[in-house]
């Protein structure tokens, strides 16, 4: 399945939509959009996973070391999901406790005030 990656600024953030599937072979995709809008200046972003059908321990990384960059700049990644079966993933790893989970692009803004 193809992967399909756009951004569009939403001040203060930088919005990551994301579609399809994210793994060992996409997820190099979804990591030069984050290393681009972080190269740009951006610091907080929402990633908006909406979209994804499936994602991998390679996805999860790209979005660990993406949270691990903007943190070292006192910056934000927030994600918007709200599919269970990705949710779920997040449960099992314990990464639910490390992002901001999401059930809209507008939630994520508002969870910062």
């Amino acid at each position: 399945m193809e992967l399909t990656v756009g951004t569009r600024s939403l001040p203060p953030f930088e919005v990551i939509e994301v579609g399809g599937e994210i793994d060992v072979y996409t997820a190099p995709r979804l990591r030069e959009a984050v290393v681009a809008a972080i190269d740009e200046g951006h610091r907080r972003l929402i990633v908006d996973i909406e979209k994804v059908d499936f994602l991998d321990s390679t996805g999860l990384g790209v979005l660990v070391g993406a949270l691990k960059r903007v943190r070292a700049d006192d910056g934000s990644l927030d994600i918007v999901c709200t599919h269970e079966r990705l949710l779920k993933i997040f449960q099992i790893t314990g990464l639910d406790k490390v992002f901001g989970l999401h059930s809209s692009v507008e939630a994520a803004r508002a969870a910062h005030g």
